[in-house]
């Protein structure tokens, strides 16, 4: 079987983001402000994984969405503008000093208010919820080495149709490594066996960014 992937050059992936997302004034100085805080800024998402996750959301109709790992807000602001009408997002971080960033430009996106933003332990705040209101969308994208437990949580508080994406499922590659015992690798190699194996949902694997899973409830 050929391979059916493109090998993205920095001019190709140029290309792409200038053709795959529409980031607006807000999100680019969102992602510039970003970049000022140095290496950490990786943590941030790319601009066609926001667009993707966007129109994800608005294609389910989505009026109740889950985020682990708010950083910055860049992710938070697309999935916010993807929710249906009265749709509310519930993002979780434990920095107060990410998400002040984060605050100050939901309120430039307008966004404010559909945003209900939770400062703590994401698995705490993940067991203090009941499934009576049940989620469409979950986005997890907080401390890798908690992925299991993030996403048996995250299934718990899904709807059947709901759609959850675990991002950085590649891990830079080193998924392929067996030698790397960083929990963080360990923990991400557990989620993607467990997934791909798991009878309750449907599953695929992108090569979008550092790689995302898409898992949907049955």
């Amino acid at each position: 079987m050929p391979d059916k992937y493109v090998t993205l050059t920095p001019e190709l992936y140029a290309y792409v983001v200038e053709h795959g997302a529409r980031e607006d004034d807000v999100l680019r100085r969102l992602r510039a402000e970003t970049e000022e805080l140095g290496d950490i800024a990786i943590m941030q998402i790319s601009p066609e994984q926001g667009a993707f996750m966007t129109v994800l959301v608005k294609a389910m109709a989505g009026r109740r969405a889950l985020e682990l790992g708010t950083f910055t807000g860049y992710s938070a602001i697309c999935v916010a503008r993807g929710l249906a009408d009265g749709g509310q997002l519930v993002t979780c971080d434990l920095s107060g000093d990410w998400t002040k960033i984060a605050r100050r430009y939901f309120e430039e996106a307008r966004v404010a208010d559909r945003i209900d933003l939770r400062l703590g332990p994401a698995l705490e705040t993940l067991r203090g919820m009941t499934d009576e209101e049940p989620f469409d969308f979950a986005f997890i994208d907080a401390d890798k080495s908690e992925y299991p437990d993030y996403y048996e949580e995250c299934l718990r508080l899904l709807r059947p149709g709901g759609l959850i994406m675990l991002d950085n499922v590649l891990r830079s590659g080193t998924v392929l490594d067996e030698t790397d015992d960083d929990p963080r690798s360990v923990a991400t190699r557990e989620v993607n066996e467990r997934a791909i194996a798991d009878e309750r949902v449907d599953v695929a694997m992108l090569g979008v960014a550092d790689g995302i899973t898409l898992a949907l409830k049955r």
